[in-house]
């Protein structure tokens, strides 16, 4: 009776989860890591499509809103970003070309300059080879086989892979439009057919703030990449670059993928400066006045202007960018960002998404406090 009257007085024990449920859900995140994986050439164009469908839904919803029908209103907006998409591509596609010419050029200029640090990068490379044959026996290698010619094939395949790009491209247009076009009804009915009214409703505000702080997000950078632009247009004409547009447009561009984007653009102002002048000076001015305009951008302006709430840990970042593009190449890598803020909206109008805000958070030393999530209330999770 003792040892049960001690064991009674320690209360009803906290439940925890079966091991079982633990290996469970290793197995269930391990065979979808697997199949998105290797089915990427499914899963990306949908990805893709979502991606697009968040970003010019708002635009789409004002024109419905003002009496013009949804699927007008998603062919609209979605030939206009098309048109833009396009003007792009053939803005930058003339001195493109005369790059694309010019490489044999750039690469002999680019050997000749750097030709003393190749040579002593190459008497390197000399004294350790010897200081590896020491203890060879002295007998002479066998010389290595000639690599074999190109094959016939290869035009096969590059023929394969331009028809993939092409429908993937089509599919992510159609489905695009789709999804635009059907709009928020579409998705009330979906979540009604698998959850209670109560759920189904919880899930669209959910869906709602996703889809309106990615919009606005994207929204936002687009302004400060353009900026950004438009600065270094500015800069590299002022500097005496050749083609100052064509860099201005590749840095306001690049610059949606952090980090990446503009480490991309501060190498290729380095190589065309390093071809186009002779002076050390100007080299360093080209790369010294983009390294400064894009500090300016990442520390000021868009912490400024994009704000502390959809803010994303640096760490996170970079591993969403390194496992987006180990996953799925450059639309991984694309689609990095929007996944982390949406994944951080969620978490914000979820009851138990306080540890997940945290962890997307940067470590400001701020405490997070869970508010109560019912089915009006705002996000779930409220800095203090």
């Amino acid at each position: 009776m003792a040892a049960s009257g001690s064991r009674m007085s320690l209360g009803p024990a906290s439940p925890q989860r079966p091991r079982s449920s633990a290996a469970l859900l290793l197995l269930v995140c391990g065979l979808a890591g697997a199949l998105i994986y290797f089915a990427r050439g499914a899963f990306i164009p949908v990805a893709l499509a979502v991606l697009f469908a968040l970003l010019l839904s708002s635009p789409v919803e004002a024109l419905h809103r003002k009496g013009l029908p949804r699927s007008v209103s998603a062919l609209l907006i979605l030939a206009i970003f098309l048109g833009l998409v396009g003007a792009t591509v053939n803005l930058l596609w003339e001195p493109g070309q005369k790059w694309l010419a010019a490489a044999p050029h750039t690469s002999l200029t680019i050997q000749r300059k750097l030709g003393p640090v190749a040579r002593v990068m190459h008497r390197i490379d000399v004294v350790t080879n010897r200081a590896g044959h020491l203890t060879d026996a002295g007998d002479s290698a066998a010389p290595a086989p000639a690599k074999a010619a190109v094959a016939a094939g290869d035009s096969d395949g590059l023929l394969a892979e331009t028809r993939a790009a092409l429908v993937a491209s089509m599919t992510v247009v159609i489905l695009s439009l789709f999804l635009l076009a059907a709009g928020p009804p579409v998705l009330a009915r979906m979540s009604a057919a698998f959850a209670s009214d109560a759920h189904a409703s919880h899930m669209l505000r959910v869906i709602e703030a996703v889809r309106s702080e990615v919009a606005r997000y994207y929204a936002t950078v687009a302004l400060i990449n353009l900026a950004l632009g438009a600065a270094t247009f500015g800069a590299m004409m002022a500097l005496g670059m050749p083609n100052p547009l064509l860099w201005g447009v590749l840095a306001g561009v690049l610059n949606f993928i952090p980090y990446v984007g503009s480490a991309t653009t501060l190498l290729v102002l380095a190589v065309v400066a390093l071809v186009s002048f002779d002076g050390i000076e100007r080299v360093l001015a080209v790369t010294g006045t983009y390294l400064a305009l894009a500090t300016i951008e990442g520390q000021i302006v868009q912490p400024l202007f994009v704000g502390q709430r959809l803010k994303l840990s640096p760490i996170i970042v970079f591993l969403a960018l390194w496992f987006g593009g180990w996953f799925w190449g450059v639309a991984g890598v694309v689609l990095a960002v929007p996944s982390l803020v949406a994944l951080k909206v969620a978490a914000e109008h979820s009851e138990r998404g306080a540890p997940l805000v945290a962890f997307l958070s940067p470590g400001t030393g701020r405490r997070l406090r869970l508010r109560s999530a019912g089915p009006k209330s705002g996000p779930a999770v409220k800095a203090v």
